[in-house]
């Protein structure tokens, strides 16, 4: 039936029919996170209880610290997932004992069936967009540290790293050693242009995280000029330079837990240090922006997909659905090996799976109402 026929003006007030779906699809919704979430924790301890056990984790932090954080962090990574197979079951449904049949024949036209699903698709985006700048990232400072101390093993040395501290301001170091904080063969070269300016070097180097201030050891500094070329010796040197001993150990999983301005910065610093790890935040500030818009885009497909009487029901629309998120996440997901490839951007390898499946659901949608 074309859903044009028996059309009747739009009206956007929001009646008892978008209620009853916008309660519909969020009951679903909600459920499916708590069930799934559920399964999920279940499978969390079972394969980490060693580390727990052995690392002697308190019980208060392993529910608190780790998986109150835990949740908001895997229920906004698997968002798209949640929002397709609501849509598909709830919908399903009505399709099944002829709702949506009754709607069209009753004069509502298909675009108008559409508003209390966009409607509820807005309150999830929204709610993602909240949880990805505000809620998730100080959650996931906690679940990070706690993982730090009681999962994970300690990256004790960072090996041949290179940073830009300052424009012209460069510093390498052969290792690092978390444990002591402690640089081994510490190079810091100022340059104006191409030319080397002074070329300062240390046997080792200690990172003072009470001063903030580096403490070399059998340092050397050469100057260097058109005329001259000076030499200073010496046995030991406190110095300030703009770079921590925590710089040189950060995880790439630790642009999980800055804000939105913090994001911003981070990436400021990266970039004029020339730090690799800048795909890791380019990755994660476009995530954020590009999940949340999926809602649209999944709800629109879920609904032209699950809308019509099906042979095989509830059942089939719901394995249409589980594939087609997780072709999605998968997708998303392989996505980011174009940045790290540098064979695109980040704004754009991360928006090509929203592209593509809006031109599928853009399709689904012109033939869902005949």
């Amino acid at each position: 039936m074309d859903g044009s026929i028996n059309k009747r003006p739009y009206n956007f007030r929001i009646t008892i029919l978008d209620k009853y779906i916008i309660r519909k699809f969020m009951g679903t919704y909600f459920f499916a996170i708590l069930i799934i979430i559920g399964i999920v924790i279940i499978f969390d301890i079972s394969e980490k209880i060693d580390d727990f056990v052995d690392k002697e984790a308190p019980l208060r932090a392993i529910i608190v610290d780790y998986y109150m954080n835990f949740i908001p962090y895997f229920m906004n990574m698997f968002s798209p997932l949640f929002v397709f197979i609501s849509v598909i079951f709830f919908t399903s449904k009505l399709a099944g004992h002829s709702e949506i049949i009754a709607m069209l024949s009753g004069g509502i036209s298909f675009n108008r069936i559409m508003y209390p699903y966009i409607l509820s698709a807005l309150f999830i985006a929204l709610l993602s967009l909240v949880l990805n700048w505000f809620v998730i990232p100080p959650a996931n400072k906690n679940r990070l540290a706690f993982e730090e101390q009681y999962v994970k093993t300690r990256t004790e040395y960072n090996r041949n790293i290179h940073y830009q501290v300052e424009p012209d301001t460069y510093v390498y170091i052969e290792s690092y050693n978390s444990w002591n904080n402690t640089a081994i063969r510490f190079t810091l070269e100022s340059f104006q242009g191409n030319q080397l300016l002074s070329k300062l070097s240390a046997e080792t180097a200690r990172w003072d995280s009470i001063t903030g201030r580096w403490r070399l050891n059998g340092y050397n500094i050469r100057r260097f000029s058109d005329t001259a070329h000076t030499v200073v010796w010496g046995r030991q040197l406190d110095t300030l330079i703009d770079i921590t001993g925590a710089d040189l150990v950060r995880r790439k999983e630790s642009v999980e837990q800055f804000n939105l301005r913090q994001l911003n910065k981070f990436i400021d610093t990266l970039r004029m240090r020339g730090d690799a790890n800048i795909k890791f935040a380019l990755i994660q500030k476009n995530s954020r922006l590009a999940i949340p818009f999926s809602s649209f885009i999944l709800t629109i497909m879920g609904v032209a997909l699950s809308s019509r009487k099906r042979r095989g029901g509830i059942g089939l629309n719901i394995g249409i659905g589980i594939a087609l998120s997780f072709s999605y996440i998968l997708f998303l997901r392989f996505s980011e090996m174009f940045v790290h490839a540098d064979v695109l951007p980040p704004a754009i390898a991360l928006w090509i799976p929203n592209i593509l499946y809006a031109l599928i659901a853009f399709v689904l949608y012109r033939l869902a109402p005949k």
